[in-house]
Order: structure tokens, then sequence, then C-alpha cells
């Protein structure tokens, strides 16, 4: 496993499995017509997180700095994101005037996708509706078990390496 977690295979696979899914994002906005919410467009922030530490691992995988700076970028990427897709799940399972989402992106002022990129970062829908389930979850809860193995695999690679370094 550790030696696997220097391979350009196993960056390429973390960076087009992330693409896929954020492809698949794109598909119910722009096909099936579902407006992306706030929480929506910060877990595709993520998401790009993700692809970019896969990118950056895919790039230098035996690089020490690097590839261990891609794997700390993974980690905390799909961290982020599972904390975010938790926080929309609990929009939209329980709704209330008082427990709503904001309705426009707050990305710091140096960094403003949703201005610089708005096809996939401008939100337009509302947090608590569920418009989409799948085996009776809806996408954000999807995204809570994607996120968390996304994490796990990171920390798992982590582990390896550190065992790995200390053998």
């Amino acid at each position: 496993m550790n030696q696997f977690s220097r391979t350009r295979l196993a960056w390429a696979l973390l960076t087009l499995g992330s693409t896929a899914l954020l492809l698949a994002a794109l598909y119910y906005q722009y096909v099936e017509d579902y407006a992306p919410c706030v929480m929506c467009v910060y877990q595709r922030a993520a998401l790009a997180g993700v692809i970019l530490a896969g990118l950056l691992g895919w790039l230098a995988p035996r690089h020490p700095l690097w590839s261990n700076l891609a794997l700390a970028g993974w980690l905390a990427a799909s961290a982020e994101g599972f904390l975010l897709a938790r926080e929309h799940v609990g929009y939209q399972l329980n709704p209330s005037p008082f427990h709503q989402c904001s309705t426009v992106a707050e990305f710091p002022a140096w960094f403003r996708l949703e201005a610089w990129w708005p096809a996939l970062f401008y939100p337009s829908g509302d947090c608590s509706s569920i418009d989409w389930q799948w085996l009776g979850l809806s996408m954000p809860q999807w995204l809570m078990g994607v996120f968390a193995l996304l994490a796990a695999l990171a920390a798992l690679f982590i582990v390896v390496r550190l065992a790995g370094a200390r053998g």
C-alpha cells in the first residue's frame, strides 16, 4: 500500500474519480435542471480541492514534499467537504425559518470563485429542498459518504507512509 500511494495510478484514480463527481454535479445542474444551493457550491469547492490535490500528487508522486503536501490537501479538502455535506443535510432534514443557509456564496475576497467561474460556483437554489434521491438518500447525504471515504483513504495513505518511514 505504501508503494501504491506513491504511484501515478493512485493519484490518477483520485483525480479522475473526483472529476467524475464534479461532472455529475454539472450534469444535474445543466441537463436535469437542478439549481445548486450555496452549500452545493461549497461542496463543489471542496471537491475541486481534492482534484487539485490529486493533480499535485499525480505530477510528483514520489517527491516527498509535493506528495505529502498533496496528501495533506486531500485530507483537508475531504474533511471540509464532509463537514459541509453534514451541514447541508441538517438544512434538508430540519428546515426552519431560523435555520437557513445563505443565498450568496461567501468565498474570501481574494478567492471569488462565484465571480471567476459562475458556471460552476454560482448558487441559485435552496439548501433545504430535496430534489434528488437515490436509495432513499439525498445528494448531500451521498456526499457525506463520499467525502468520508475520501478522508479515510487519505488518512490510510498517511498512516501507511508514516509506518513505512519508521520501518
